[in-house]
């Protein structure tokens, strides 16, 4: 678990988002009254024309880079969301189809489904918040493998029975890598090195500035920083889709459960 997923975990999220929109507040509006009183207003107002446009540049290109990160984990974590929702309706169709093979093997693949499924909702969410798989969910999960490999087709029926559960077999696989592999964030850590490096220069450049009115000029510089500290905030956010109170939730996993029943056809 690194330092960002710790956090997330420790605190409500409108603490600190409203942690991060105050960091860059007192960096920004901090910086630029300071500068003020450093070199003055006539001195500064100087810069106004030139800076004007080196600042449309900076703040375009910065635009740009925050919108794409932005981008992009919201659609990852539209996937993974997408991968949950898959893996639980698999389970469902694998539980289904396991009355039908032989009961020698059916039975068994059902009993470990269920396992399964608990442990990912009991013990690997949790571990999920903090970047890990869970190895009891791993055991159950090669239990599972090892119940429908030891499965025998007894019949040519039986055979596409069986060829559809290996199938159905590899799909929640799939998923569940694919929800795992999100769970410790996916922009790399140089991008976010670089998102904060661009923030710093983006939300220092009103101090090139000079206004003959200090207010609006704060303002204007606060409503700035506000609007690059949520954006970053939501970023994060949205990168560890399993941390913090902002999550994807386990429902999924719950309504599988409810879907497979002991017996079939269900009383």
């Amino acid at each position: 678990m690194n330092l960002v997923q710790a956090a997330l975990n420790e605190w409500s999220p409108w603490l600190l988002g409203a942690a991060i929109v105050a960091i860059v507040e007192v960096y920004s509006v901090g910086l630029m009254l300071l500068c003020r009183m450093r070199w003055g207003e006539s001195l500064l107002s100087l810069n106004n024309e030139v800076a004007g446009f080196k600042f449309a540049v900076v703040g375009v290109l910065y635009a740009v880079l925050l919108a794409f990160v932005v981008v992009a984990v919201w659609e990852n974590y539209h996937d993974t969301e997408t991968a949950v929702r898959n893996e639980a309706t698999t389970i469902v169709d694998l539980h289904a189809l396991a009355y039908v093979l032989p009961e020698s093997g059916g039975s068994s693949i059902r009993r470990h489904l269920q396992a399964y499924v608990k442990q990912v909702r009991d013990s690997e969410w949790p571990a999920m918040a903090e970047g890990r798989a869970s190895p009891a969910a791993a055991r159950d999960l090669d239990h599972l493998t090892r119940a429908l490999f030891d499965s025998r087709p007894e019949a040519l029926r039986d055979l596409a029975l069986y060829q559809n559960a290996l199938r159905l077999l590899t799909i929640l696989n799939d998923n569940r890598n694919a929800r795992l592999d999100s769970s410790d964030g996916t922009v790399p850590t140089v991008l976010w090195l670089v998102m904060m490096a661009g923030g710093l220069i983006m939300l220092g450049y009103p101090s090139f500035f000079g206004s003959s009115n200090v207010v609006a000029q704060s303002l204007m510089t606060a409503a700035l920083a506000a609007l690059v500290g949520l954006t970053l905030f939501l970023g994060i956010v949205l990168d560890y889709p399993f941390t913090g109170q902002v999550q994807i939730s386990a429902a999924e996993m719950d309504h599988a459960l409810s879907q497979m029943p002991p017996e079939w056809p269900p009383r």
